[in-house]
């Protein structure tokens, strides 16, 4: 599933072509997302200018109106969605390319989407609430997340430290590679209890995930079997990670072999000898 660097990446690359663009049409040829497409849509996004491209946890917000904002395109890319920018004449649609968001017969975005696990949903400017963003957490690039946030939400939670922080009502965006990196460079066991973690070891748990964060959106994501940049290219983030991924291989500080293990559901990979 592409994580958060994978969508920052993928709102880097599509913005400075489609920021202040006029959307000529949305072309729907599958509807039958994860949430149908609103019928409407077409309609809503005609004509519009867009805004903004910004994003929020793991959505893509494309903001549009006039002169100001008249509502706002979500679009998720879930288990294997991406989107693209295809300039000059577009190729013939495929069987997984479910819509177009055409600027001109030379510029358009592609979501491509194998699994229909995306989204591409509506919310109106004059709307007061969010059903999808309302219950986040704070970003974790954001100043207000901070090792004295973490560890006082943390306070009488006996839940593991990895789910803790996956956890999108703690904080957004931290998904299962990242946590096992970031715990890593923490010296943090991932079955710890959450509530049992000091102070100290907050404030360097989230040095370590806005660092492991900022690296691989700089590096254009990780790599994942179904994730693709918007210029095409796959991230290369993959191959430095410390030890996802890489059980009996050894740990890059001491040697011991990687450990594996299951933690709701997901891999969890650590170093028995450097985190504790």
């Amino acid at each position: 599933m592409p994580e958060l660097p994978e969508v920052e990446t993928t709102r880097a690359g599509i913005a400075p072509h489609i920021d202040g663009k006029t959307i000529s049409k949305l072309d729907v040829r599958q509807a039958q997302l994860r949430w149908p497409i609103p019928d409407d849509l077409p309609q809503l996004v005609k004509n519009q200018n867009v805004l903004a491209v910004r994003r929020r946890a793991k959505y893509l917000l494309i903001d549009i109106g006039k002169s100001k904002v008249k509502g706002t395109l979500i679009i998720h890319l879930g288990m294997s969605g991406s989107l693209r920018v295809i300039k000059g004449v577009a190729p013939e649609p495929l069987k997984h390319e479910h819509f177009d968001l055409v600027f001109s017969k030379d510029l358009m975005l592609r979501f491509t989407d194998p699994r229909r696990f995306g989204a591409c949903l509506w919310q109106d400017a004059q709307a007061e609430a969010n059903p999808f963003l309302d219950h986040f957490g704070p970003e974790p690039l954001s100043d207000d997340f901070t090792g004295e946030y973490l560890f006082e939400k943390s306070r009488k939670r006996t839940s593991a430290i990895k789910t803790f922080i996956m956890d999108q009502k703690i904080v957004v965006g931290v998904g299962n590679i990242y946590a096992s990196e970031s715990l890593f460079l923490s010296g943090i066991n991932p079955k710890k209890a959450a509530g049992k973690i000091s102070a100290a070891k907050y404030d360097q748990l989230v040095t370590s995930i806005k660092q492991v964060l900022a690296k691989a959106i700089s590096e254009g994501g990780t790599t994942l079997k179904d994730f693709v940049g918007s210029d095409g290219k796959p991230g290369y983030f993959a191959q430095q990670l410390n030890v996802y991924g890489r059980k009996d291989e050894p740990c890059p500080s001491c040697q011991t072999p990687i450990k594996q293990i299951t933690q709701g559901q997901r891999s969890t990979f650590y170093c028995s000898q450097c985190q504790k």
